[in-house]
């Protein structure tokens, strides 16, 4: 990868906490204002049942296709920076939250570094973040895992439904 070119990432997005449906759609606003970063796609909104922990709130999650100069550290240090301006705490791990960014995909590259797996772990069956991801990118090959919409069909629909432009979760 040269210095400066722009190359895709994908990021998914989920909240369950504090007005969810409003807290992606500000994060999507954040992402599209990072530097050396474009926000190229959005997925439709989905409601989700958490993973882990049953005792919280359901999770509104999406995705978002970004092309980016930034390294792939640069862009999750950028994702951690919106995290805690919007007040994520991260003490419970699949705990509920005001916020979730996680780097998906990056430039078709494996990365793996202390704090930074790409392809994020568990991609390949969370349908959370593949139904959003074949929303804006079904014909995207994650490194190990394969198609992202033949992983969306593996995955199957369960605990997953599309939102309407109107619904709210609290």
């Amino acid at each position: 990868m040269s210095e400066g070119a722009w190359v895709p990432a994908y990021i998914a997005i989920g909240s369950n906490l504090n007005d969810p449906k409003r807290q992606v759609l500000t994060a999507f606003e954040r992402i599209a204002t990072l530097p050396q970063t474009r926000l190229e796609a959005r997925s439709r909104l989905y409601r989700a049942r958490p993973m882990g922990p049953q005792n919280q709130p359901d999770f509104v999650n999406a995705a978002a296709a970004v092309l980016t100069q930034l390294t792939p550290r640069g862009l999750l240090d950028s994702m951690l920076a919106i995290e805690r301006a919007l007040g994520r705490d991260r003490r419970e791990r699949w705990g509920p939250r005001v916020i979730d960014l996680d780097l998906i995909w990056f430039a078709d590259a494996p990365i793996d570094e202390p704090g930074l797996q790409v392809p994020h772990p568990g991609v390949s069956d969370r349908n959370f973040v593949l139904y959003p991801l074949a929303d804006i990118a079904p014909d995207v090959r994650i490194p190990g895992h394969g198609w992202v919409s033949d992983l969306k069909a593996r995955a199957g629909a369960e605990g997953l439904t599309l939102m309407e432009t109107s619904d709210s979760v609290s």
